[in-house]
Order: C-alpha cells, then sequence, then structure tokens
C-alpha cells in the first residue's frame, strides 16, 4: 500500500501515527481474552427467553405453571412482572420489556426463565403455554406507507419519518439532455458478529443490580434499563464486558433488561447466553431498502437533476429509523454536485424484524442507487464510469443536497484519477481452483468466465448528526508507581474491536510524553462516550482524552514553573498525582428542515472510493472478486495498522452485501437463522486489497483525522456490483446478487 502523508503524521516511537499493537491483542490471538460469554460467578443461574413463534398476533393468554413447577426453576417473568415502565428504546419507547397484549415481530420475547442450569432453563421456556391468535402481518414496507387500508402496525400508523430535501428547482426530464431511471433494492443484512449478545447481571446490597455487558452504548443502556427496573440510574451500574463484535447491533437493548429484572426477583446473578439462532433474532439488522431514482444530466454528463424515493423497511419498532432516514436523505445524491434535487426517504413500520444501526447507517443503501445510477448515467452519455464521477465531484466549497458547504478538503476528483492509474490484475492462468469462480468446489475450470471492472464512490457523514448532543468525557491521572510515571485513562467509550484502547494510550503518550499508559475498564462511573458508532469514537472520545491530557498537562507545567529543578518523577513524588476530567464536544449540527431537508446536519464527512475486479462465471452464476483497490481520505493517520484493517474490514461487509449476506424473510418469518445458510465472506472470499490512504487533515477534528471505519463498506458494495455488470451485462438492480440472478436471466 501507499501512504501520502504529511510530515505531521509522522510520530516518533509508540504515540499517535505509529502502528502500535493493541493491548488487546495477544489475548484474542491466543483465545485467552475474556468475552462476556465467558463471565461466570459459581452461585448464578442461567436466563433464557421465550420468544414468539408468530410475527403479529394477540396475546390472549399466558400459562407459566408447569414452568415454575420444574426443578430447578426459580423465576418465571412475564410483562405483569416489570416493576417499572414497561416500554423501552433507542429514540422512542415503543418497544415493551416482555409483550403485553400482542406480538410485532417473529422472535419478540414474550416470558424470561432463570435456572440453575441452562437446559432446565430452556426447558422451562418450552413449558410455557401462551394462547396466540395470529393475524395478519405487514410485510411489504410500501404498502404500509401508503395503502391506506393497511393495518397499523403501531398505534400511530406506520410512518416512522418522511424526510424530504429539496433543493433548487422542481426536477423535470425537459431541463435534462439525458434521463436514466432504475428501480433498486437492497437486502437485510445482518451484523454477523462473532460473539452473540451475553451479560451477567449481579444484584447488588443496595437495591441496584452491577451488569457486566457487551454493548456499544453503556449510558444509553443505563438511560434506558434503569426506569424498566424502577430504580435511579445510580442504582444500576454497568460494566464493559468483553466485545465479540458489533457494527450498530448492540446499540439497542437485547438481555439487559431481562437479566437485570432475573437477577433482581432472585436474589441471584443471572447470566444470559444467547445461541447463534437467538442472536439472529434478538438484536436489529440492516434496513432493507425499495428506492427509485431518476437523474438528468447535460449531454457531456453534467448532472442536472436528482429525484429519489427510498423506502427503508424499519420493521416492528423505532430503534434508530428515524437517524437512518435523515442520513440516506441527505447523502442521497452522493458527493456530487447537482442544483436541482428531490428526495423523498421514509422508514417504514412493518411486522419484519426490527433494523436499527449497522455499519454505513442508511448511507449504504442510497449509495448503491446512486451509483448505480452513475454508472447507467456514463453509459447513456458514452463516458467513462470514472470520468462521469470526475466532472460531476465534490471538492472543498461545494454544497450537499441539503444546502451544508464541505468546509474541509475534499478531493475526490483526484482520488478517483489515482484510482483509475492504479494497474489492474493480471488474467489468471493458475491451475489453482481457489482462483477461480467456486474455488474449490470444482464447478468450473475457466470456461465461461468473463472478467468485469467497477468502481463505486462513497460519502460518509461522521459523528452524529442533526443537533444530537454528541459528546464524550475522559477522566486523565498521572502518578508515580514503582518509581515511573504512569498515566491512567478512564472513559465509558465501547471497545468493540475497533483497537479503541490503542487509541487512546496512543493519544495519552503522545500529549504527555509518557510511557506507561493504562486504559481502565469502561464503565457507568465515568460520564457518557456516547456510542461506538458512526465511526465516532476516534474522533470524540480522542478529543476528549486529548483535551483531559491537555489540561493534566498545563497543570504540570505550573507545578514546573514554581519549581523549575525538578524532574517529573519528582513532581509527582512531591505533589501526587494529577487527574484531570474533560468533557468534548464536536462543532455544532442543527436538525435537517422537515419540509426542504435543507441544514447543516453533519459534523464531518468522509469519502472512499472503490476499484473491483471480479471474474464470473456466467453459466453458473458463480462470481469471484480478484481485487478490490481503494483510496480513501482519513485526514490524519492514527496508526497506520489498524487502519487499513479497518478499511479491509469495511470492504469485506461491502463485498457481503454485494454477493452473499441476506436475512430470508418470507411473511415475516426469518428463513435462514445460522451460519450455515446466511453466509458471510471468509478469508477465501475476500481478495488482495491495494490501498492508497491519503492525509488532507480536517482543521476542526482532532488532531485532523476523519472518521475511517464506515466509508469502505459504502464504496465497495456497488463497486462490486459494477464488475459484475460489466462482466455479466446483465441490469443487476438488487444486492445482494445471487448465483440465479446470473445463470437464470432473461
Amino acid at each position: 500500500m501507499t501512504h501520502t502523508a504529511s510530515s505531521q503524521s509522522k510520530a516518533l516511537g509508540r504515540g499517535v501515527g505509529a502502528s502500535v499493537t493493541r493491548p488487546d491483542g495477544d489475548l484474542k490471538v491466543t483465545g485467552e481474552f475474556a468475552y462476556s460469554s465467558d463471565l461466570y460467578l459459581a452461585d448464578m443461574l442461567w436466563g433464557t427467553t421465550l420468544r414468539s413463534p408468530h410475527p403479529s398476533a394477540w396475546i390472549r393468554s399466558i400459562d407459566v405453571g408447569a414452568a415454575l413447577a420444574m426443578p430447578g426453576v426459580h423465576a418465571v417473568l412475564t410483562h405483569e412482572d416489570v416493576p417499572g415502565e414497561r416500554f423501552y428504546g433507542l429514540e422512542h419507547k415503543d418497544q415493551p420489556v416482555l409483550a403485553i397484549d400482542q406480538v410485532r415481530y417473529q422472535g419478540e420475547p414474550v416470558a424470561i426463565v432463570a435456572a440453575d442450569h441452562p437446559e432446565t432453563a430452556r426447558r422451562a421456556a418450552a413449558a410455557i403455554v401462551v394462547a396466540y391468535e395470529p393475524r395478519e402481518a405487514v410485510t411489504d414496507p410500501r404498502r404500509a406507507l401508503f395503502d391506506p387500508d393497511c393495518p397499523k402496525v403501531q398505534p400511530g400508523g406506520n410512518l416512522v419519518r418522511h424526510q424530504p430535501v429539496r433543493a433548487g428547482r422542481a426536477p423535470s426530464s425537459e431541463a435534462a439532455e439525458v434521463v436514466v431511471t432504475g428501480d433498486y433494492e437492497v437486502g437485510m443484512q445482518d451484523q454477523a458478529f462473532l460473539g452473540p449478545e451475553s451479560g451477567l447481571a449481579v444484584p447488588a446490597e443496595d437495591g441496584g443490580v452491577d451488569l457486566f455487558v457487551a454493548t456499544q452504548w453503556l449510558h444509553v443502556d443505563q438511560d434506558q434499563i434503569a426506569p424498566c427496573l424502577g430504580l435511579p440510574k445510580d442504582k444500576v451500574r454497568l460494566t464493559l464486558a468483553g466485545v465479540g463484535g458489533a457494527f450498530g447491533a448492540r446499540e439497542d437493548m437485547s438481555m439487559q433488561i431481562h437479566a437485570s429484572l432475573l437477577a433482581l426477583r432472585t436474589g441471584r446473578p443471572v447470566k444470559m447466553v444467547y445461541g447463534r439462532e437467538e442472536s439472529f433474532f434478538g438484536h436489529v439488522h440492516r434496513h432493507p431498502a425499495r428506492m427509485r431514482y431518476e437523474h438528468g444530466a447535460t449531454r457531456d454528463g453534467r448532472l442536472v437533476y436528482v429525484k429519489a424515493e427510498i423506502v427503508l423497511d424499519g420493521g416492528a419498532y423505532c430503534s434508530s429509523s428515524p437517524a437512518v432516514v435523515g442520513n440516506a436523505a441527505s447523502l442521497g445524491v452522493g458527493p456530487y454536485e447537482v442544483d436541482d434535487i428531490e428526495i423523498d426517504a421514509y422508514g417504514a413500520y412493518t411486522n419484519n424484524p426490527p433494523c436499527g444501526a449497522m455499519r454505513g447507517f442508511g448511507a449504504v443503501q442510497a449509495c448503491y442507487a446512486y451509483e448505480s445510477q452513475m454508472d447507467k448515467l456514463a453509459e447513456a452519455c458514452g463516458l467513462d464510469p470514472v470520468e462521469i464521477r470526475v466532472r460531476n465531484a465534490v471538492s472543498q466549497g461545494s454544497r450537499l443536497a441539503t444546502g451544508q458547504v464541505i468546509e474541509s478538503p475534499a478531493p475526490l476528483a483526484g482520488m478517483l484519477r489515482e484510482l483509475a492509474a492504479m494497474p489492474l490484475p493480471g488474467s489468471s492462468c493458475s491451475p489453482d481452483l481457489r482462483s477461480l469462480p467456486g474455488g474449490v468446489a470444482q464447478t468450473t475450470h475457466g470456461e465461461g468466465v468473463r472478467r468485469g471492472v467497477g468502481y463505486g464512490v462513497g460519502i460518509k457523514n461522521i459523528c452524529f448528526s442533526e443537533g444530537f448532543d454528541d459528546y464524550s468525557t475522559a477522566k486523565v491521572r498521572i502518578e508515580l508507581l514503582g518509581g515511573e510515571p504512569h498515566v491512567l485513562v478512564h472513559t465509558a467509550a465501547a471497545e468493540v474491536g475497533q483497537g479503541l484502547l490503542m487509541v487512546q494510550e496512543q493519544i495519552a503518550r503522545t500529549e504527555l510524553g509518557v510511557e506507561r499508559v493504562t486504559v481502565a475498564p469502561a464503565d457507568t462511573s465515568v460520564g457518557s462516550a456516547g456510542s461506538s458508532s458512526a465511526s465516532r469514537q476516534s474522533y470524540v472520545t480522542g478529543g476528549a482524552v486529548k483535551t483531559a491530557c491537555e489540561a493534566v498537562r498545563e497543570r504540570l507545567d505550573k507545578l514546573r514553573a514554581g519549581h523549575p529543578g525538578l524532574t517529573l518523577e519528582e513532581l509527582l513524588e512531591a505533589f501526587g498525582p494529577v487527574e484531570e476530567t474533560r468533557e468534548y464536544r464536536h462543532r455544532p449540527t442543527y436538525p435537517m428542515d422537515p419540509v426542504t431537508g435543507q441544514g447543516d446536519s453533519h459534523t464531518q464527512l468522509a469519502l472512499c472510493v472503490h476499484r473491483a475486479v471480479v471474474d464470473v462465471d456466467v453459466e453458473l452464476g458463480l462470481v469471484k472478486v480478484v481485487e478490490l483497490a481503494a483510496v480513501q481520505d482519513v485526514g490524519r493517520i492514527l496508526n497506520p495498522l489498524a487502519l487499513e484493517g479497518q478499511i479491509h474490514g469495511g470492504s469485506a461487509q461491502g463485498l457481503g452485501l454485494a454477493l452473499m449476506e441476506e436475512i430470508q424473510v418470507r411473511d415475516g418469518r426469518v428463513l435462514n437463522p445460522s451460519f450455515t445458510d446466511y453466509l458471510i465472506p471468509t478469508i477465501l472470499d475476500m481478495p488482495p486489497m491495494r490501498l492508497s490512504i491519503l492525509e488532507n487533515p480536517d482543521p476542526d477534528a482532532p488532531y485532523g483525522l476523519r472518521g475511517a471505519g464506515e466509508p469502505p463498506t459504502l464504496s465497495s458494495t456497488p463497486a462490486i456490483a459494477a464488475a459484475v455488470r460489466a462482466a455479466t451485462g446483465l441490469p443487476l438492480s438488487r444486492v445482494p446478487i445471487r448465483p440465479h440472478d446470473i445463470a437464470l436471466a432473461d
């Protein structure tokens, strides 16, 4: 790979800019790392959940008698046993802790059990008798939104949010010389983290509960759990347990309230661990999308207008759907300059599985559609797919669809040219079957294989948007331990595998010049750090750690000024530890106008461009991604090796969405809740990657950094889809692309 780096990024030692190893890395590689599913106490009970088999039904009665009578069962709880508020939610409190009079999706929790053995708990849950009266399930999001006779999923109707975006004049095909239209669809992708939901709730002597859990947002969990338990927040204490991946799915509640209820009822610690099948029902997924786009341009490919209708299926409950709709609407044109815009983005309630946060968060779905349109437009104008993007590319000073001005560097045209100039891989003449579509399955020996090349461009907002009070808190303490200065960093920021522990250590070393740095376990005894999502933690928690370190350094400088002859060790020995706590906020954002969508809704924007090379067996419909190349601007590199991992990881999830990953839902029922039938890319599916990482610092961000985890997920999917189209000549307007979409195409 290459790095186009400023001299300021050449950090020395183990501080910012160095490829420092992760403090949890060795433990994870050797299998010694303690994940939340490894938690154990000698006297703990095991909890399990009874879930609805129906996507939509009335509950007429619940009989727990047989379950309670089973030896080893300590508690069986239903909605009647919830001591506090019965509803919770990330943005709106619309989700019941346990179903009350109805269920709205297959897998909705109805009752919970605590027993002295997990198998006993499962048998007891199976013994609970629930009388359901099934009813019509609303599963088509367009019908849910636009058919006035459609049943209501929620009392207020089936609309989660409608966000229009209007700019310039009303788009008209008469104003354009070339018009292309398209209907596009994105399937329901799962985060597919390797560590299922799990945690341990321990009742406390003060009547509260201590919860050790794998999550993405400790304080918002606390905000939702405490009212349902009927407890003040200070009696619900959370500590982050080892997280086996997240990607957005751990922003919402899973077992947190249930385990806490059982622990408080039994007076014993209660552990809950979902199996793989239950995990598919126990967390939110990526919103499926149906999108209609129309692009108008001049004959030489300059955009004149864009019209779009984006329908996102939010499933049964709200979760973060309003924010996902806002992202899809505000970024629905992509990183292109165009004057006349008409976008309507909708989130729908249905009786499908609930959807919420997943890497890319609304921008992924829109990106697939607008990039597919740009390829159509290139063909209609007789232009190269790179050239049409270059001609319309945003740059610093450009306006987005919302009117927001891009105030920091945005060298998209140059990124595209650099990507296009990268050498292409040679044709495969290897007899190794792993290099062919179908791989070691030996389904082909090269006959019917065609190569295609495609491009994708993505723009992603970084940090929370639309006026959300987005901040992080850091406490930094420097003291003398064993005769050496030692720094302790304490935040509530969730390490979910992205390398945040390492980044906090690097920042502290850089700011305080001290080698020995420890990051304390994340918990709710320190102020909120917000969610590990929206590519925000390096920015916001990094900013908080940097600011707290600066405050510590300022106090040390004052001590030095009064005692100029003392070393740091002597100062700490003479005056004791120095500790400071600081909050860090990024520049303000504002809600989108509800009618026009205008407003400075985003903190920061990040760009990534991908080129995909694929080989396709057009007779069997098999696809082999031969190479992915990417150019991404990250503002400032904090850790080169970790950054490469983020780009590879995001690209892998984009590849999965392009070619294999989809939760199959029919009539509201999930058909493939297992890794046997829900396919994710393995190391054999991931191709070599060629990376160019640019550093164009954002003047408003700590160290000039630009969040990097999500943008590769956007642009990789349309690049791969475009390459498959190039190889097959088929329109392929839906992802994931399945073998039958190619082999059985008319």
